[in-house]
């Protein structure tokens, strides 16, 4: 009895493997003949396996098989893209028409197309077997920002988003100077109610970053106050309807102080206006010769 209390008794999942070998090695279990090349075959595949693995070719191997398997991508929906090229997506991507759409990894293409210029967000798809989705968001142009000699168009928060090209933005504003793309976008809503005078806007120049000058479609400059734009914008439509002073040969109109307007001829009208006084002082001298 001791001696049986003293003797090793196998867990129970164990046993019926001791079983199974003692059974295989005395002939009890008959093996089939082809199990030694499909262990060969099970053994060089796991070797191979290992190898690609280790050698950081899975990627490679996975899409060369899947795409010969009938996964190879060959429809490319994109929507989305007003300024952004679908070739430019194509090559971002990769995709040659052997990429497979199962080894497609989607947070990394939509990293690499939110990295284009005028995308703002992406988003990318898989519609199996053959098919990918791709839809983008782009930043919108609010205007131009001049800095120096470079142009660039900016979005209303006054972020670049590329260097001027060409001439198809060419009815957004005009921002000069420094700090103007930041403070752009509040124009918008000075202007709101003077949409005539807006209209007439060909560039608005940022003066020591703190106010503007408008310099109008015919010339004309007009310089705002770094406060109160709103008094000064209405007496300037005032002096518009009144007198048409925008239509005048006038050079500039200072509008930054309250109580007063300063209006600058042109040279010409300068001119001329001087030569009407001096006729003017010799009439009243004749006048005075006379009495």
């Amino acid at each position: 009895m001791a001696a049986d209390e003293d003797s090793f008794i196998l867990p129970r999942p164990l046993r019926r493997v001791v079983r199974f070998v003692i059974a295989l090695c005395s002939g009890k279990v008959a093996v089939p003949a082809y199990a030694g090349r499909i262990s060969f075959a099970i053994y060089c595949s796991a070797v191979g396996a290992y190898g690609v693995v280790a050698g950081g070719h899975g990627p490679a191997f996975t899409q060369a098989m899947t795409s010969a398997a009938g996964f190879a991508i060959e429809d490319v929906r994109v929507s989305g893209n007003e300024h952004t090229s679908e070739i430019d997506i194509l090559q971002l991507l990769g995709l040659d028409g052997a990429t497979s759409l199962v080894a497609l990894d989607i947070d990394e293409a939509r990293q690499k197309l939110s990295s284009l210029v005028w995308v703002e967000a992406a988003e990318v798809r898989k519609i199996y077997p053959r098919t990918i989705e791709v839809v983008l968001k782009e930043r919108q142009a609010y205007g131009i920002w001049q800095h120096g000699t470079e142009l660039s168009l900016i979005e209303r928060n006054g972020s670049v988003i590329a260097p001027l090209r060409d001439n198809k933005f060419a009815d957004l504003p005009l921002f000069v100077g420094r700090d103007a793309e930041i403070a752009a976008a509040a124009t918008e809503a000075e202007f709101a109610g003077w949409p005539d005078i807006a209209a007439r806007v060909k560039a608005y120049v940022r003066v020591a970053g703190r106010r503007w000058d408008l310099h109008l479609d015919n010339g004309i400059v007009v310089k705002l106050p770094e406060e109160n734009v709103e008094s000064a914008l209405t007496l300037l439509s005032k002096l518009e309807a009144d007198q048409q002073v925008l239509s005048r040969d006038i050079a500039a109109i200072d509008l930054r102080l309250s109580d007063r307007t300063a209006i600058q001829l042109t040279p010409e009208a300068a001119l001329r206006h001087q030569a009407a006084l001096a006729e003017r002082g010799k009439l009243i001298k004749k006048a005075g010769q006379r009495t």
